[in-house]
């Protein structure tokens, strides 16, 4: 999809509150490839992404930007966790494994894709498989039919295919995953599959499982999409996406920053890592079980919160790496009620939706939320700063008699939540000591 960057950043307003540099810098990160796509293959190898390094405390939003920014453009995305990886030479995570994980997510995409095209193509075959397995146990359950007639099965086909047998079991011959294992130790991610190896000597092991239709369904229409895709050319548009397009975010980088002495200690092995870390930012090549890619072009987002450590910390060459920085600003009362009202994924329509299931009707009146505002806002200041996610702690307070007591033995109740109602319910409790023991 060819958006502009206004129109990323009107997308991205639709989940995330605020943030409007940030947004801002990553909407023309993700225009710039879409401009770069346009331009000659000589011209595209001479540029390369500008990398970001978002400074902000936990809960205002640098993690959800990057998702969204991916789900927007169906782009491979990655989140890892810079506190994961270890430098060469000691047990964990090689750094590379990141690439492998962004690959990965890239064969995944593709061909669910895939799959999603042929569906339609190998849904005759599938409703063919299910007929043979379900018939023998429909004709042996009905007396006074003509069971081998053309009407009989035409009708049992039709109810097939009207889903109408989902929920019954059948007995399916399911093959076994082959199993893997990793080369690399420390689970560096290059696995080697022994089916792979061994799929042209031994068939491939089955079991038997009882399943549902619907269960079955899957399975099946699973194997015949793989008859028909071209799994070579799966892999391929796989590398080809990840190298491309594919943004790989890496969070929690302060906390492999140094703090000022790095001559021994902790601190020679953050720089360890920053400095393998490095490598794959500026550019080389993979290898991973989907073949080889050339990490030049993917965009690299890094993020942390930067409170003991500062983005000078890092070693200058990765710095340079990342030339965008941005600050995302603490959230205040005002975007505490945006963020209660105005996403898709608004938290109060979540515990909204989670009620009806008990059938409680939750409105929750405007005074309310700004009253719940509040009270996140204070919560931030005198004590950890979580951002966001304390909303979840102070709703999830308000709420806690509700959830306990509802239990959906009556019809739909309307419990109505107005700033009195959740002034009643944080006058009794001590803060430092309730609030805190939602937070994990």
């Amino acid at each position: 999809m060819d958006y502009t960057p206004k129109q990323i950043v009107e997308e991205l307003d639709k989940y995330i509150v605020g943030q409007d540099k940030a947004k801002k810098a990553v909407a023309i990160a993700l225009r710039n490839r879409y401009r770069r796509s346009k331009l000659s293959r000589q011209m595209q190898e001479e540029i390369t992404p500008k990398n970001i390094i978002m400074k902000g405390p936990t809960g205002v939003g640098k993690t959800e930007i990057a998702r969204r920014l991916a789900k927007l453009v169906k782009a491979p995305f990655i989140k890892v966790e810079a506190t994961k990886y270890t430098e060469v030479g000691y047990v964990g995570r090689d750094v590379e494994s990141m690439v492998r994980d962004l690959v990965e997510a890239s064969f995944r995409l593709v061909k669910d894709e895939k799959v999603n095209e042929v569906t339609e193509k190998v849904k005759p075959m599938v409703d063919k498989r299910l007929f043979d397995l379900i018939y023998p146990l429909k004709k042996s359950s009905v007396d006074g039919v003509d069971v081998n007639g053309e009407e009989f099965k035409n009708h049992i086909m039709k109810n097939l295919t009207e889903n109408k047998y989902d929920d019954e079991f059948i007995e399916l011959e399911v093959k076994e995953a082959p199993k893997s294992f990793d080369m690399m130790p420390g689970g560096g991610g290059l696995e080697i599959n022994i089916g792979d190896i061994m799929g042209g000597i031994f068939p491939p092991r089955k079991k038997r499982r009882k399943l549902t239709i619907r269960e079955a369904r899957e399975i099946l229409n699973q194997e015949e999409c793989d008859k028909v895709i071209d799994l070579d050319a799966t892999k391929s548009e796989a590398i080809r996406r990840a190298e491309q397009e594919g943004i790989i975010f890496i969070d929690e980088i302060d906390k492999i920053a140094g703090t000022g002495a790095r001559s021994s200690g902790p601190e020679v092995s953050r720089e360890g890592v920053q400095r393998d870390i490095l490598p794959i930012v500026e550019g080389c090549t993979v290898n991973t079980k989907y073949g080889i890619i050339k990490t030049d072009y993917i965009l690299f987002i890094a993020a942390g919160a930067f409170h003991v450590s500062k983005v000078e910390d890092l070693i200058p060459e990765l710095q340079g790496r990342f030339p965008i920085r941005v600050e995302l600003d603490n959230l205040t009362a005002d975007d505490f009620y945006k963020i209660l009202t105005e996403p898709k994924n608004a938290v109060t329509l979540q515990y909204k939706e989670l009620l009806k299931v008990d059938n409680i009707n939750l409105i929750f009146k405007e005074d309310a939320l700004r009253e719940l505002a509040n009270y996140a806002q204070t919560e931030n200041e005198t004590s950890e700063n979580l951002g966001a996610r304390r909303l979840h702690t102070v709703l999830e307070l308000l709420l806690e008699d509700i959830s306990y007591n509802a239990g959906g033995e009556h019809s739909m109740i309307d419990v109505v939540i107005d700033k009195k109602y959740v002034e009643n319910a944080y006058q009794n409790f001590n803060k430092e000591h309730d609030l805190r023991k939602y937070v994990l």
